[in-house]
């Protein structure tokens, strides 16, 4: 399958109209007319990552080059891709704003069966396309919540700023640094802001009005859902070996 028609196969799962204007998305690296058999699915293109080998394509949710670039810097992981002909893909806020991206598998996680986007897309698109999720759950508390959410996202810890037994009825969701969207949830009415990273003040803010959160660490926030964008790839593309990548991990572990 030649490259621009993956691409466009992509581009349907999570459209790069949908992506922050700061942003880098799509095809940042490739032939288009070159060849696609197996494709290598991650939330970051690391050397741990890039050692793995065997794909001609790797998607990688965070993009792999971000700032414009004047010189090229012999040992950086994309122009080892371009010399080896390996082409790099980056949805990244794409995917965020998308139905059934970050966010949705978020809220889908929570418990979500009604949810609005936390910041809309555009008026002419509908009131769940947007950045971050709200609406309501099945009654719970800040505690049991962080529980129900870490087999769900593949976690052994969750970092939770609150009382335990604090009420949930409504919720919010925003995957990776979602702290822009914090003050918009809370006015919102969210009783949880789920989210990977927020600043210190920030969280004592919103536990000083009576609100929690559950913090996951960035990208830990959003694995478990480009694990879930992987297998729509796969169902997308057929005729492509699409796995996602045994090395991806978050940088941060406990010790």
């Amino acid at each position: 399958m030649k490259l621009t028609a993956v691409s466009q196969a992509l581009d349907l799962l999570a459209p790069l109209r949908y992506a922050e204007k700061w942003d880098n998305v799509g095809l940042l690296v490739g032939d288009p007319d070159a060849d696609v058999k197996r494709v290598l699915v991650c939330v970051d293109y690391t050397r741990a990552v890039a050692d793995e080998g065997e794909a001609d394509l790797v998607v990688a949710y965070h993009p792999p080059m971000f700032a414009a670039v004047k010189r090229v810097p012999h040992g950086a992981l994309w122009a080892e891709a371009v010399r080896k002909g390996i082409g790099l893909y980056s949805p990244h806020t794409a995917l965020d704003v998308a139905a059934e991206g970050t966010n949705d598998f978020l809220a889908d996680a929570c418990g979500m069966a009604e949810r609005t986007a936390i910041r809309r897309f555009s008026p002419d698109e509908p009131e769940t396309i947007g950045l971050g999720r709200i609406g309501p759950v099945p009654p719970t508390t800040l505690g049991a919540l962080a529980a129900r959410l870490k087999p769900l996202l593949g976690l052994g810890y969750v970092l939770v700023a609150g009382k335990a037994d604090l009420p949930v009825t409504r919720v919010a969701v925003a995957a990776g640094a979602g702290g822009e969207l914090l003050g918009d949830a809370l006015r919102a009415g969210a009783d949880a802001f789920l989210t990977g990273e927020l600043r210190h003040h920030d969280a004592l803010g919103a536990v000083a009005k009576g609100r929690g959160i559950l913090a996951t660490m960035h990208s830990n926030s959003e694995r478990a859902a480009v694990r879930a964008y992987a297998e729509r790839i796969a169902k997308a593309l057929p005729d492509v070996t699409v796995r996602f990548s045994d090395a991806d991990a978050d940088p941060f572990v406990l010790a």
